[in-house]
């Protein structure tokens, strides 16, 4: 392998005056000399929000007040930013809202789905000579080793709610165990769509009909697809969805969070946090719960009106694709994008150790591209984002680099490889400064 890409930057300036999607970079308010390659953590300021939220504040707070629930539709909000969202995902309008975070609500769903499951604490039922009878419980929640904490977290606190188990597996193991007798025990599947520490994309429906041919029922993590590629949950037969509003949907700084639930559920189950946005009349205020029809039931407490305000500027960027090809052009040009930097790095960076961690197979990779090295890891991320190429590193040694192709071009992916490169040369990674970690990484 030669030492350098035969890939220039010329190439790449000239791969950017082709994009068509490269107008969309407009929306961003993007400080000059910076290549952000971590909106798969946070997304950048679409340049709407700030005028929208100072709308918001001053004029519907500010002069209309409480009449503004009313007057300026605060109350549809969580409706309405769900049913643009729903157009990103697959789902139908009225079938998705926004609340809360991506962890209360996969504790809604989840819990509805064990319900449904008919996972319930207690004991087997006698048999006739009075011994316990011993038929199969269905009590197993299956999740990937690796997938995000929090998602782990929860799951595993239910499960002890509930009698349950978690069980977790790697991911190529997930397959057998849902075949044959092997899945008779298995309630839930719940998986993150795209590894938040690979970036390796689970195939959503060969692994909902698996789940399914083995009785259990499915739930979606979608925190790193819903704005980065195409998701279709109704098409691939999900059970329940959650997702993320403030890394690809652009939406700020602890964005509120959508949740879905097929149609076939919605109604089946109460979710557990039964609060009063979500009964079926809030302001009759009687003293007991009655649920709201559909998806509407998944809403708990009053909505965020500021955060709601500036999630809609930023999914209404991603909406900003459809004319030009919607969600399978952004699609394309991520992995033409991620490609491309994991080829740079490969031919530029060789000898440093670095090792690629996400898939080389377009149809498993989502929206990023994760490195490993042994040594200074941590280090590395620092030194580069002193240099203005902000990534980020997940413990333990992971350089973790994400593609927003609404406003990533080409030359800059050879930019913050070569960036990388001059890092690695020099090894200024090592000087004393960048091995401080910081309470974020």
């Amino acid at each position: 392998m030669t030492p350098f890409s035969p890939i220039t930057r010329a190439d790449c300036e000239a791969l950017d005056r082709q994009d068509p999607l490269g107008t969309l970079r407009t929306q961003f308010s993007i400080p000059p000399g910076l290549i952000y390659l971590d909106g798969n953590s946070l997304g950048v300021l679409p340049t709407a929000a700030a005028a929208r939220v100072a709308q918001v504040v001053q004029q519907e707070w500010g002069q209309g007040l409480i009449r503004s629930w009313n007057s300026a539709g605060w109350m549809a909000l969580s409706q309405r930013v769900g049913d643009k969202i729903a157009r990103l995902v697959g789902a139908a309008p009225g079938e998705l809202v926004v609340a809360d975070s991506t962890s209360v609500n996969l504790f809604k769903v989840l819990s509805a789905a064990l319900h449904l499951a008919g996972v319930t604490r207690h004991e087997p039922a006698p048999g006739a000579d009075g011994e316990a009878a011993h038929s199969p419980r269905r009590d197993v929640i299956v999740s990937e080793r690796s997938n995000f904490p929090t998602d782990l977290y929860i799951a595993q606190s239910l499960a002890q709610q509930h009698g349950a188990r978690l069980e977790l597996l790697e991911a190529e193991e997930i397959p057998a165990r849902l075949s044959g007798a092997r899945g008779q025990d298995v309630a839930v599947l719940t998986l993150t769509h795209v590894n938040y520490r690979t970036g390796h994309m689970h195939d959503m429906a060969a692994l909902t009909a698996q789940a399914h041919a083995a009785g259990a029922l499915t739930v979606w993590d979608l925190a790193h697809s819903a704005g980065a590629l195409p998701v279709d949950l109704n098409t691939a037969g999900a059970d329940f969805a959650v997702g993320c509003g403030y890394k690809y949907l652009n939406g700020g700084p602890g964005a509120p969070a959508f949740v879905w639930a097929h149609r076939r559920h919605v109604s089946s189950a109460w979710q557990p946090l039964a609060g009063w946005i979500g009964h079926a009349a809030p302001f009759e205020f009687t003293p007991d719960y009655r649920p709201a029809p559909g998806i509407t039931r998944y809403l708990c407490g009053t909505p965020p009106v500021l955060s709601l305000a500036a999630l809609e500027c930023g999914v209404d960027t991603v909406l900003a694709a459809e004319p030009l090809g919607g969600m399978a052009a952004l699609r394309t040009k991520s992995l033409a994008l991620t490609r491309l930097f994991a080829e740079l790095v490969q031919a530029r960076c060789a000898g440093h150790g670095l090792r690629l961690v996400s898939p080389t197979d377009d149809a498993q990779r989502g929206s990023q591209v994760c490195l490993a090295r042994d040594e200074g890891a941590y280090a590395i991320v620092q030194a580069l984002i002193e240099r203005g190429v902000i990534g980020d590193f997940r413990a333990p040694d992971v350089l973790r680099f994400g593609f927003t192709p609404l406003y990533i071009g080409h030359a800059e992916v050879w930019d913050a490889v070569e960036h990388l490169r001059q890092v690695l040369d020099g090894g200024a990674w090592r000087e004393a400064r960048f091995q401080q970690r910081q309470q974020v990484t």
